[in-house]
């Protein structure tokens, strides 16, 4: 009797660990079902087309139709609101210029959060204030959903490519979903932590980042100035101790690499309006934090200067010709 009591219990376990796999929600069930994408600018656009290349449908939002077009040519299917996203969709991708951007396309009149589904998982690409997703985290529970923040390093390049770095922060036991859309864009996917930690890791990135590239300009620049080869003197930097991100993938000098903005009279890439952005979210959470960032104020009051001197639409690199046509006078 014992026996058959324990084979019993055997085929009671198996049976029910039947009902576990076949019934019990899970994200990943739904692995190959709509995904919304809302934002489709410079990083936006290519951060969708490689979720279309992964074989996920596709449906997208962007405030400007004609950044819709290339999309919706490759089987995207386009709606007018996001609000509209969020009614069709249950995974849900922001990725938006700042923090009043975000906060109108998640509680504004025609916001996602209008029509969210309960249980849909949103990530936010953007680069905001850090309090700006503990508040979009909060009125997302509210309404039943996710909000997990996961801003992005690596530009336009590494956002075709496929090679993006995420930075990602929310509930733990929501990360592996949120990974799994991630990994189509991207080639790292960290967790950071609590709601926030993402957007505070990049910003501290961008804060090295547009100090490196200042330094890099101005030490490019002073090499020229003293005779040096432009190309030469990125090969000994690369090959020496001041090589950076700025010198050996970005340089920031026409004519030293292909394929980067300076070669394209710094168009496209990241631009100095959104660098400037950046650094004044830096700025805040500095002196919230009464953290000295000495350098970081310096670079944040250089990237203003430029974008009141005619460069906030180009590439942030450009801070190596505004640099130029200072010494000049111009």
């Amino acid at each position: 009797m014992a026996a058959l009591f324990r084979r019993s219990q055997n085929l009671f376990k198996k049976w029910n660990s039947y009902v576990d796999i076949s019934f019990a929600p899970s994200r990943s069930m739904a692995s190959k079902t709509q995904v919304g994408f809302i934002g489709l600018g410079n990083m936006g656009r290519p951060m969708a087309m490689n979720l279309l290349k992964h074989g996920y449908p596709l449906i997208a939002t962007d405030i400007f139709p004609d950044s819709c077009k290339e999309l919706q040519g490759l089987g995207a299917q386009i709606l007018d609101s996001p609000a509209e996203v969020a009614e069709n969709a249950d995974r849900i991708i922001t990725m938006l210029p700042s923090s009043p951007n975000v906060i109108e396309v998640y509680t504004g009149p025609n916001g996602i959060l209008k029509k969210v589904r309960k249980g849909s998982l949103l990530i936010d690409s953007s680069t905001i204030d850090p309090s700006v997703s503990k508040e979009m985290a909060v009125a997302a529970e509210k309404m039943g959903a996710v909000f997990m923040d996961a801003p992005v390093s690596g530009g336009v390049g590494a956002a075709t490519s496929g090679k993006l770095t995420f930075m990602v922060g929310g509930v733990e036991e929501e990360f592996a979903a949120t990974k799994e859309l991630l990994n189509c864009m991207g080639s790292n996917v960290v967790y950071c932590g609590q709601v926030g930690t993402g957007q505070s890791a990049k910003i501290c990135n961008n804060m090295l980042l547009a100090i490196g590239m200042i330094g890099t300009a101005e030490t490019m620049n002073l090499g020229i100035r003293l005779g040096l080869d432009p190309k030469l003197l990125a090969k000994i930097l690369n090959m020496s101790s001041g090589r950076c991100w700025s010198s050996d993938t970005y340089n920031p000098v026409p004519g030293v690499m292909e394929g980067v903005p300076s070669a394209k009279n710094y168009q496209g890439g990241f631009g100095t309006t959104l660098m400037a952005k950046d650094l004044g979210l830096a700025q805040n959470t500095a002196s919230n934090t009464k953290t000295p960032i000495p350098l970081g104020s310096l670079a944040h009051q250089i990237y203003r200067m430029m974008c009141a001197r005619g460069y906030a639409s180009k590439d942030f690199s450009s801070v190596f010709q505004f640099l130029r046509e200072e010494e000049s006078g111009q």
